[in-house]
C-alpha cells in the first residue's frame, strides 16, 4: 500500500490491522500516540510500517520502569504501588497519561509480563493488560497469551491494534 488513499480502494488486497487502523484515525481527523511496557517498541513499530502514518501518529513513549510511568505518564505512585505496573488501573493510567502528554485524540498502552522470568501465580507470564484511550472513553481488555517472549510481544500489538480498530469503529 502506498498511501492513505490507495488503502481507501476496495480493489486492493486485504489490509493489515495497522493500516486499517491508520486509515480510521484519518478518516476522523484523530491523531495517536503509543506507551508500551511488555512490547517495548513492536507496537510503534507496527504503526510506522504504513506509508503516510505521520499524518496521524504522533510519538511513542517506551516506559519499561515503574518511573518512567510516573515521570512520562503520570501513572500514580499509589497505583503502581497497590496494584502494580501490570494491572487494569495501570493501562488505563498510562492510556490516558499518553494521550494527554502527546495531546492526541488516541492512545495504546501495553504492560505485561512477557517471561520467560518475572511470573508469578497471580500474574503469569503472558499476563497482558491493553489500554484503549480515544476521545475522553478509556477501555482496558486483560489478556492471557501463552508462547515465547517474542510470541507474547507480538500477540499484544496485535491485540492492541484490534482493541484500537473495535474502539474506532465504536465497537468495544
Amino acid at each position: 500500500m502506498g498511501s492513505f488513499d490507495e488503502m481507501n480502494r476496495t480493489d486492493e488486497k486485504e489490509l493489515s490491522g495497522e493500516e486499517r487502523v491508520a486509515a480510521l484515525l484519518l478518516a476522523r481527523g484523530f491523531t495517536v500516540t503509543t506507551t508500551e511496557s511488555c512490547t517495548g517498541g513492536l507496537l510503534a513499530g507496527r504503526l510506522v510500517n504504513v506509508p503516510g502514518i505521520s499524518e496521524v501518529f504522533k510519538e511513542g513513549y517506551i516506559t519499561y520502569s515503574n518511573e518512567a510511568k510516573e515521570k512520562l505518564l503520570h501513572v500514580s505512585h499509589e497505583t503502581l504501588h497497590i496494584h502494580g505496573a501490570v494491572s487494569e488501573q495501570t493501562a488505563l493510567e498510562m492510556a490516558q497519561g499518553a494521550a494527554k502528554a502527546a495531546g492526541c485524540e488516541a492512545a495504546l498502552a501495553t504492560t505485561g509480563i512477557a517471561g520467560p522470568l518475572g511470573g508469578t501465580p497471580d500474574k503469569p507470564v503472558g499476563l497482558v493488560y491493553i489500554g484503549c484511550f480515544v476521545n475522553g472513553i478509556t477501555v482496558v481488555e486483560e489478556h492471557r497469551f501463552s508462547g515465547e517472549r517474542a510470541q507474547i510481544r507480538a500477540m499484544a500489538v496485535e491485540a492492541a491494534l484490534s482493541l484500537l480498530e473495535r474502539v474506532l469503529t465504536g465497537v468495544s
